[in-house]
């Protein structure tokens, strides 16, 4: 086990899976500049790193898996619609050109940038607590990335109601997997269990046909992800109020909202 920062890693040596701790429950693990960092270095190690052969991705506490960018966080931005330095942008494995397989537990809520993490997992294993949510357009920020992420694991019609709705709606663990975008819902606190078997059972199997079978499925839809997320960071740049103005949307936010 090792700890830096907001990031815990375990590597079980028997099974060749590693699990990613999102360490921060007391800011329900949303994720700071330095967090940010430790994600793409630690996928970059886990490329080099052949007795790792799957990975589980995770959050600490029972309230989020993950909340997205720390709003405490400072990114300053060229004044350019055209350049546009996004903080989450490398924080996923297949960012990091890692074609490991990876298995997403998720508890709690999950929403905003958490999506950067689910849209580049494998699949996903959810517990009867799992709420999933996009925050953006209620405090006046473009939901694009997010958006794509998500259209690449759920019908249009699901991803767009999920990010026009903004905070007035939360999708329950049940509706996820009913739409896609989790693979199997478990009992509170048995995600994670669940997530390992899986990721156990994929790496005793060969790993040269594993990554094959995970860099094909990701072949599928590349064109279209890749297209779509160079045109995400100009639409964040030219939709997004100032960043004052989002900050009284913030601190006026409503906690009512409905789950479906």
């Amino acid at each position: 086990m090792s700890a830096s920062g907001g990031l815990r890693r375990s590597v079980d040596e028997d099974t060749g899976v590693a699990v990613l701790t999102l360490d921060r429950p007391e800011r329900l693990n949303a994720i700071d500049l330095e967090m940010a960092g430790e994600l793409t270095a630690a996928w970059r190690e886990f490329r080099f790193d052949d007795t790792v052969r799957a990975v589980v991705l995770t959050g600490a506490g029972e309230r989020a898996f993950c909340t997205g960018l720390d709003r405490s966080a400072e990114v300053p931005q060229p004044g350019s619609p055209y350049m546009v330095d996004d903080p989450l942008i490398a924080i996923g494995p297949k960012a990091n050109d890692l074609w490991k397989p990876v298995v997403v537990a998720v508890g709690g809520m999950a929403c905003g940038g958490a999506f950067y993490l689910i849209g580049e997992a494998e699949f996903v294993v959810a517990d009867e607590t799992a709420t999933f949510f996009d925050p953006h357009t209620t405090y006046g920020m473009v939901s694009a990335y997010e958006s794509i992420y998500l259209a690449q694991r759920m019908p249009f019609g699901e991803v767009a109601r999920m990010a026009l709705m903004g905070t007035a709606e939360r999708v329950s663990a049940r509706r996820a997997y009913e739409v896609g975008l989790v693979s199997e819902v478990t009992a509170p606190g048995e995600a994670l269990a669940a997530a390992v078997r899986c990721a156990s059972v994929i790496a005793s199997y060969p790993a040269e046909a594993v990554q094959g079978t995970v860099r094909a499925c990701w072949a599928a839809q590349e064109a279209s992800r890749a297209q779509a997320l160079a045109h995400a960071g100009h639409l964040v740049a030219l939709g997004n109020l100032p960043p004052q103005r989002q900050a009284e949307l913030f601190s006026a936010r409503r906690p009512d909202f409905r789950t479906r």
